[in-house]
């Protein structure tokens, strides 16, 4: 894949990097709270027209999974409606779970991908995103099979 930047460049690797999954899967994203959360909904909004089943787990705890959803004239939000990640098709890992702070260990990552794959004979695609290496930098990348790991590098400017 090629370099891209912005905003644009960050959707549109998305968009890239789930081109393969199916229109109508269920796929499922895990982050940090609050940190992640934003990322997630933005994502969202990125595969609007594929008709998946999204859903938000905080922490990698399937028990608090909640529904992503269109609200309209605000765009997509992780809403306060419970949902059943089970059956995945996709697992979106934000790199937020990656932080000493705000995160949570890989192998708690590793075992829910494992729970969330359940009876399916097709496993769920992994699709890591992070910023500024942190899936390497943390050495995640050795405990979790990542199928594509996208990674964004931000530059902040005060003018």
């Amino acid at each position: 894949m090629e370099k891209k930047r912005g905003i644009v460049g960050f959707t549109g690797t998305f968009r890239e990097c789930v081109a393969d999954v199916s229109e109508g899967s269920k796929v499922v994203f895990t982050g940090s709270v609050a940190v992640c959360t934003p990322f997630i909904e933005l994502l969202a909004y990125t595969v609007r027209d594929r008709g998946f089943e999204m859903l938000y787990v905080p922490r990698a705890d399937a028990t608090e999974a909640r529904k992503i959803k269109e609200i309209a004239n605000v765009g997509y939000s992780v809403v306060d409606e419970k949902g059943d990640p089970k059956g995945a098709d996709a697992v979106v890992v934000l790199g937020g779970l990656a932080m000493p702070k705000f995160g949570c260990e890989p192998e708690k990552v590793v075992r829910l991908i494992e729970e969330l794959s359940g009876e399916k004979e097709q496993k769920p695609k992994i699709v890591g995103v992070g910023f500024m290496n942190i899936f390497e930098n943390a050495g995640w990348v050795r405990k979790i099979h990542f199928n594509t790991l996208m990674d964004t590098t931000m530059e902040s400017e005060v003018k």
